[in-house]
């Protein structure tokens, strides 16, 4: 199906928040360009394949029982009902990374428990072992991607598959009590949250914290991707105050005062945050003189 959008996409710098690390079995990048999803709809698994043909046309195919449906939700995974209105940054960084980067979208896989789980298992944790446990778990308990997927690509469990996992493979996986315990509370609610989708962001994330061992963190990292929330950000996160301070004040700085920084571009927070990640700003400035490239060589 060749996709038509109103407005201009960048595919990879669009859906880049699904990726769960290098090696997801959900996500994948081809030498091609194309960007091969997998995914986990109300009628059963499917296969996605996406590749850019134009800023404003997008080639989609799929395979599956949940092949029609994926398909219907194109659009808004690659940003169709991401609403820019009011957003005009006077900050020169914001506006200046903005420009350079006009494809980029917010997504929406309107797939709750999909984006949920995986937030779980990065809590607390670092993320490669996060990443570590989610491909061992999808090597496990997910199912082989439908139609002609890369070699290695699995679909996540429903709910019920979830609540299926023996605690020793999550022990196993590397996942502790605390999150595997979590991760069973979402799945014992999953009709619940997935009803998350249709609310206003702030309603939805409030429902997602409504859950034992879903805080603040979470539920934004949930609601930016399933819900497309231009508005959700990853308060309690250990890098992301720092990159935003040292982005908008040129120092290091906490959440509370991150939140001051970010709250004029309210309600497009979280744009704003990927915007500065874009931008290059987002560290600390490099200190000393910097070697040649050659000097490295060897090392």
């Amino acid at each position: 199906m060749l996709l038509e959008l109103a407005e201009a996409v960048d595919v990879r710098l669009t859906l880049a928040p699904l990726s769960r690390g290098r090696f997801d079995p959900t996500f994948q990048r081809t030498a091609d360009g194309a960007v091969w999803r997998t995914t986990r709809m109300p009628a059963g698994p499917a296969t996605c394949r996406i590749a850019q043909v134009s800023p404003c046309h997008v080639q989609v195919d799929a395979w599956g029982p949940g092949a029609s449906q994926a398909l219907a939700a194109t659009p808004d995974l690659l940003g169709a009902r991401d609403d820019l209105s009011g957003f005009a940054p006077r900050h020169e960084l914001v506006r200046t990374a903005h420009r350079r980067h006009p494809g980029l979208r917010l997504t929406r896989t309107g797939r709750v428990l999909e984006a949920l789980v995986p937030a779980v298992l990065e809590q607390r944790v670092i993320l490669r072992t996060a990443h570590d446990a989610w491909r061992w778990l999808l090597a496990r308990h997910g199912e082989e991607a439908p139609g002609p997927a890369p070699q290695g690509m699995r679909v996540v469990p429903d709910a019920r598959g979830w609540l299926a996992i023996p605690s020793w493979d999550f022990h196993r996986a590397g996942v502790d009590p605390r999150r595997a315990r979590t991760v069973r509370e979402c799945a014992s609610v999953a009709a619940r949250l997935e009803e998350a989708s249709a609310l206003e962001p702030a309603l939805a994330r409030a429902r997602l914290r409504l859950v034992p061992g879903v805080g603040v963190w979470t539920a934004a990292e949930t609601a930016q991707r399933a819900l497309g929330d231009p508005d959700a950000v990853s308060v309690g996160d250990y890098h992301l105050a720092d990159h935003v301070g040292w982005a908008l004040a040129g120092k290091r700085v906490d959440d509370e005062r991150m939140l001051e920084l970010l709250e004029p571009f309210r309600p497009h927070r979280q744009r704003v945050v990927r915007l500065l990640l874009l931008s290059g700003a987002a560290h600390a400035p490099r200190r000393g003189p910097r070697l040649a490239v050659q000097d490295h060589r060897g090392n």
